[in-house]
């Protein structure tokens, strides 16, 4: 290689880590400069309502009757934790220990009315690992399956994991019934049935199996009731004329009212505990990308509050109406029904007016709204 080409390589080099370096710089820079989440304080936001337009079934939604039932704050704090189902639908025996109903929280979650629950009861105890052939299929049945073993020195029920060492007396085996997708089907519920007797005939274990068909009646009913309640409200942000949003100007916003940009293309504005209170998207269903914003536009963006799967939805559609109020605001722009219609406060109460119905529908059936159980019915 003559010295020439050596130093045209050396040169091609060194522009090449100048362009990644500069590249790395401008990122880091953009991600100070917007990345930053102001954390909120709304503890006491106002209630008001929303507008029929803007609220957008997930589901095909049937009539049903309101239950007046208020909502319980009492849930707040442990609604993350437990699910609420009524007693007489779960499957802790009335007089078991203390010492066995302590639950990790997915194992709290099981009920006979939204899993279907096989328990085995081993001759000896043993580790996840003999259940083999149900790791290998646990992904087969269209809905989650979550495995819960009894501990056999704390006597605890815990999530259980292939790899771990524990030793177990007893397995809860539960394939969930219920989630946005519908109800589980009866095929799968007899294969699943049929898979865990086998892993029971093969480790040498009893096994406690409810009647399959009993149980797809109660994932039907389960099914329309959710689908009856499962509800997203958006009030969404256009600025008059054909005048487009900047990207930049629309991340600055979102920053002041401390949403964050998620890998799923929108903007979330997060509780303590990380989940969603409701979200900023692009209207025409772009996802935003923090490497575009500074030279991306858009017609118009949504803020969506997810009824079900948020804690207080009233109180959070308030919030989220407030938030709707300061980004037109800062954007400039108009709080518009999904017919560019402008939302009137009589609108937005109206709106207010069917969260806190559904809210006190789902207290009343035994489902807080943005409780654990109900984030896994409505995922």
């Amino acid at each position: 290689m003559s010295e020439l080409q050596a130093a045209l390589l050396a040169i091609g080099f060194g522009v090449i880590v100048a362009v990644y370096a500069f590249g790395w710089w401008q990122q880091r820079q953009y991600r100070r400069k917007f990345g930053a989440a102001f954390k909120t304080t709304h503890a006491d936001a106002l209630y008001q309502d929303s507008d029929a337009d803007p609220v957008e079934p997930t589901r095909q939604i049937s009539p049903a009757e309101i239950v007046e039932t208020a909502a319980g704050e009492a849930m707040q704090d442990a609604g993350d934790t437990a699910a609420i189902l009524p007693a007489d639908a779960g499957v802790l025996p009335a007089k078991e220990s203390a010492a066995t109903t302590l639950l990790d929280e997915p194992c709290a979650l099981l009920d006979m009315r939204s899993d279907f629950i096989i328990e085995l009861h081993l001759d000896e105890p043993g580790p996840a690992a003999v259940l083999d052939g149900l790791w290998q299929r646990k992904f087969d049945f269209g809905k989650p399956v979550q495995v819960c073993g009894l501990t056999l020195n704390a006597q605890r029920w815990e999530r259980a994991i292939a790899e771990s060492k524990t030793l177990y007396e007893r397995f809860r085996i539960a394939l969930q019934l219920v989630d946005r997708g519908g109800a589980v089907s009866v095929a799968k519920l007899a294969d699943f049935r049929d898979l865990v007797q086998g892993l029971a005939g093969n480790i040498k274990a009893d096994a406690s199996v409810p009647d399959v068909n009993e149980t797809h009646r109660r994932a039907v009913e389960l099914d329309q009731f959710c689908a009856e309640v499962d509800q997203m409200v958006g009030v969404n942000l256009v600025p008059p004329g054909e005048r487009l949003l900047p990207g930049a100007k629309i991340a600055q916003a979102a920053a002041l009212q401390g949403m964050t940009l998620e890998s799923d293309g929108a903007f979330h504005l997060l509780n303590a505990q990380g989940h969603s209170l409701f979200t900023l998207s692009n209207r025409d269903a772009r996802p935003f990308q923090s490497h575009t914003l500074e030279t991306s536009s858009t017609a118009g963006v949504t803020l969506l509050l997810d009824v079900p799967r948020t804690l207080n939805p009233v109180a959070q559609f308030d919030l989220m109406v407030g938030a709707a109020r300061e980004f037109a605001g800062e954007l400039q722009a108009n709080l518009v029904d999904d017919h560019r219609v402008v939302l009137s406060d009589s609108g937005l109460a109206l709106i207010r007016t069917r969260i806190a119905g559904i809210e006190a529908k789902m207290c009343g059936n035994g489902i807080v709204p943005g409780s654990g159980q109900a984030r896994r019915l409505f995922a």
